[in-house]
């Protein structure tokens, strides 16, 4: 028997979404939007999920156990607005009877293009050589002058070969990158074969053969602080670490010392341990180059988003499993 819910539910949201989305929000449900797009504290969380049906946060939310017990009793879906879901708490959500869904796929691209540039960016000395020609420093060309490392024909290493992953490894093949991965399933000899993929069984093996690092797997509690001092010192002297996943999976402090130390030649960062501080010491450091967490901040890529949880929120209400429903054990 199909079950039915309200068929105008209360739908809030934490943050200011685009206007297209809001706007078909608010015809559809009752939607409780955040127009000055604050960053809810606790105690406006707590409230929210009080008295609401569907809950709609995004990645600068922390749904913990607490907040997820202390919920109304009308709550019965968090629709994330993002793909990622390591913010939210899937056992207590599970054990409240509260479904959790995503929005996959709609962001692999965008994602893999912010990758595939801060590649290229770190190793060519480009934030560097723009903040020279903006501070008035440049004194023209000259044959030894910002002088970066070709792309071509060195080894990617890629921590996490699901769709972004692959994503990447394509681009990257195409600038002549030699494609190194690792993840805990091996990928299908065909897609291998067309990615030009070698597999790594461990992420030690993976970082000893590969010259650039780039992350795309889940933050869990099996890969927070992954990324160690240990594993920056397998990259090496010569090698590039890229972070577009969530800035956990790096031990922050071995991260800076690698890199005021040299220890690993640089770094392209879209993502920081407690965002939106970023560690000041990263700041004047010229290997590194410093994005503020543009990997999905694409017009289409939040559009498509909106239209995915505005999607699995009418498939809720209809009394159908939505279909990009989490599962206790998606991580």
């Amino acid at each position: 028997m199909v079950q039915q819910h309200p068929a105008r539910p209360r739908v809030t949201v934490t943050r200011t979404l685009p206007d297209g989305t809001q706007a078909r929000m608010s015809e559809l449900f009752d939607a409780v939007l955040n127009p000055d797009d604050h960053a809810m504290d606790r105690a406006e969380l707590a409230a929210a999920m009080a008295d609401t049906e569907v809950f709609v946060p995004t990645v600068t939310d922390r749904i913990d156990a607490d907040l997820i017990a202390g919920a109304g009793e009308r709550l019965r879906l968090i629709a994330n607005y993002g793909a990622g879901i390591g913010h939210i708490d899937l056992k207590a959500a599970r054990a409240r009877g509260i479904l959790v869904t995503n929005t996959p796929g709609v962001l692999s691209e965008d994602t893999a293009d912010l990758a595939m540039a801060l590649i290229l960016a770190a190793p060519r000395r480009l934030a560097e050589g723009d903040k020279l020609v903006r501070a008035g420093q440049w004194t023209g060309w000259a044959p030894t002058a910002m002088r970066g490392h070709r792309i071509g024909g060195r080894k990617l290493g890629i921590l996490g070969m699901g769709r972004i992953g692959q994503a990447v490894a394509a681009r990257a093949r195409a600038f002549g990158l030699q494609i190194h991965y690792h993840q805990r399933q091996r990928l299908p000899g065909v897609l291998e074969a067309q990615l030009g993929a070698t597999w790594h069984d461990d992420v030690d093996s993976m970082l000893a053969a590969a010259e650039i690092l780039t992350i795309h797997c889940p933050h869990t509690a099996d890969t927070d602080g992954l990324i160690d001092a240990r594993r920056l010192d397998l990259l090496g002297p010569d090698g590039w670490l890229i972070n577009t996943a969530r800035g956990e999976i790096v031990d922050p402090e071995a991260l800076v010392q690698a890199l005021v130390n040299g220890r690993i030649a640089g770094a392209g960062l879209d993502v920081y341990v407690g965002e939106p501080a970023v560690d000041p010491r990263l700041i004047p450091l010229d290997n590194v180059v410093l994005l503020p967490h543009l990997g999905s901040a694409t017009f289409e890529g939040r559009e498509a988003m909106g239209a995915k949880v505005i999607a699995n929120i009418r498939s809720w209400v209809d009394g159908h499993r939505p279909p990009d429903q989490v599962f206790e054990g998606w991580l």
